[in-house]
């Protein structure tokens, strides 16, 4: 039997991809050089959306297993790699 905070994450992941799809369709229906750049800046949104929401679950998941400070570090990672991803 599947765990339910697993079960979460691989839900989550194929809602992801099936958004990433839909969009390269939608891409390609159009045509259109500036609708794909604009699909494609709130496909932007929705990649860190579900990285948070995933980690969240699986952290969730595994309190038991994983040390405060463990939790404190992986936050921290995924903040600095959403940080890396604004900045210019």
């Amino acid at each position: 039997m599947v765990e339910k905070a697993l079960l979460m994450i691989i839900l989550l992941r194929i809602f992801s991809g099936s958004v990433d799809i839909t969009a390269a369709m939608l891409m390609y229906k159009f045509n259109d050089l500036e609708k794909a750049f604009y699909i494609n800046t709130l496909l932007a949104l929705v990649g860190p959306c579900v990285l948070i929401i995933t980690t969240g679950i699986a952290l969730f998941g595994l309190a038991e297993k994983i040390s405060l400070s463990r939790m404190i570090f992986l936050f921290s990672g995924i903040l600095c790699i959403l940080y890396s991803l604004k900045s210019d």
